[in-house]
């Protein structure tokens, strides 16, 4: 039986990532205990989703389902979205509002707080069966975790160990959360994406900035992203957070011309779009970055590209699939023309989105193509082995290693003997 201790790790530098870990059931399991219910804040939802008193949202930490809810003092609630009593799923809209949470099996009622409040027949009838005669529905609540909240972003964590949210974020992050949460949001829609791979494989995606122009034609064509325009990477201090960042129009054409040269089937000037409203950028931060991959250990992205806003939740569903719940934003203060080019910009991201669509395909072909070679590794030397530090360029996969470097160390794993 494998285990994440016995996965090999020939170098101490995380440059070389064992494919076992992508498929081994049984690490799978560990990773919900040490991971999603270890010393972890995870991703639940944004303040924005749930404004009122009992708008609720069901959503998953791991695999494991939760119900999140607004109690009627203001207060944020998350509870395992379970009825007590049989196990059954409370609540299973995807969204609501609720002034009792009631269960469908045995009618079951937990109020906004998660306290057991009602229970039909609970002394019987006519003086025969019920429950017994000590039992008290004070003594029954929901599990609970524990909730915060940063700047209307909502993270939840079952460890009574966690260190405080705004530590485990760190000032790096907090301050990419504060630049694109600068002001009241509004909501403007939801995606679901399925995929055949490993949770840990979009994490490696999404922290490689180097596959952005490679992979997806449309960004390196249009010029939305390039990794010749002035960008890099910065983390937060043990690395287990990622941003990385990057201007447009701050490349040259001719040097575009010459690094994509033998990349021709990603990059090519001779396409064009007869409608090109896409690609605009209305600048709307005082910096001159133009998109950002925001990506917070375990479940969290958040992106800004050009004026596209949106958070991506990874849900785990086992081992080989995992489910994204994207959830799309702007401004309150927009006007209508505003909100119409972001919902076009919408287009570039989610299952069909224009520059995104590729990334679960990729996803899926590591998954399938290291089902049989889990003894070998993956090689992840771009931007450098040695230090995790962080880099003024994109070309690097820096950002990988320093999520592995983190998963290695709440998975117990031991030390490599030496460095490669």
């Amino acid at each position: 039986m494998a285990t994440a201790m016995s996965l090999e790790w020939p170098v101490d530098d995380f440059t070389r990532i064992p494919f076992a870990a992508y498929h081994d059931d049984e690490v799978y399991v560990e990773e919900q205990e040490r991971i999603f219910r270890g010393p972890t804040w995870c991703y639940l939802g944004l303040e924005a989703e749930i404004p009122n008193a009992g708008d609720f949202v069901t959503t998953l930490v791991g695999d494991t389902p939760i119900l999140l809810n607004r109690q009627h003092d203001g207060a944020v609630s998350a509870f395992i979205n379970r009825c007590m009593h049989r196990g059954t799923l409370l609540e299973r809209e995807c969204r609501g509002n609720a002034s009792m949470h009631t269960c469908l099996y045995h009618q079951w009622s937990y109020d906004l707080g998660g306290q057991l409040r009602a229970i039909p027949f609970m002394r019987g009838h006519n003086g025969e069966g019920g429950m017994p005669a000590d039992f008290e529905p004070s003594s029954i609540s929901l599990d609970s975790m524990h909730v915060d909240v940063y700047n209307g972003v909502i993270f939840g964590s079952f460890s009574d160990s966690v260190e405080p949210l705004v530590d485990y974020l760190g000032p790096t992050v907090r301050a990419d959360i504060d630049r694109i949460f600068n002001r009241p949001i509004k909501l403007l829609g939801y995606q679901r994406q399925r995929i055949f791979g490993n949770w840990k494989l979009y994490n490696d995606n999404v922290r490689d900035p180097n596959h952005g122009a490679l992979l997806h034609m449309f960004h390196a064509t249009f010029g939305l992203y390039r990794p010749t325009q002035t960008g890099g990477i910065r983390m937060d201090e043990r690395h287990r957070h990622s941003t990385s960042y990057s201007a447009m129009g701050t490349s040259d054409d001719e040097d575009d011309a010459k690094a994509f040269a033998d990349t021709k089937k990603v990059f090519d000037e001779g396409f064009h779009l007869r409608d090109e409203s896409m690609l605009q950028y209305v600048k709307e931060y005082p910096d001159d970055v133009s998109l950002i991959i925001l990506s917070v250990f375990p479940n969290l992205v958040v992106q800004q590209i050009t004026n596209s806003l949106c958070t991506r939740q990874i849900q785990t569903v086992g081992p080989g699939e995992l489910e994204l719940y994207w959830t799309y934003f702007g401004y309150e203060d927009d006007d209508e023309e505003m909100t119409r080019h972001r919902l076009n910009q919408a287009n570039l991201v989610g299952p069909g989105g224009l520059i995104s669509m590729e990334d679960g395909e990729a996803v899926e072909l590591v998954q399938r193509a290291v089902l049989r070679e889990q003894d070998q590794h993956a090689f992840v030397e771009i931007g450098g082995k040695g230090d995790i530090v962080d880099q003024e360029y994109l070309v690097t996969e820096m950002p990988i290693r320093g999520f592995w470097s983190y998963y290695y160390e709440l998975m117990g794993i031991e030390p490599a003997a030496e460095a490669g």
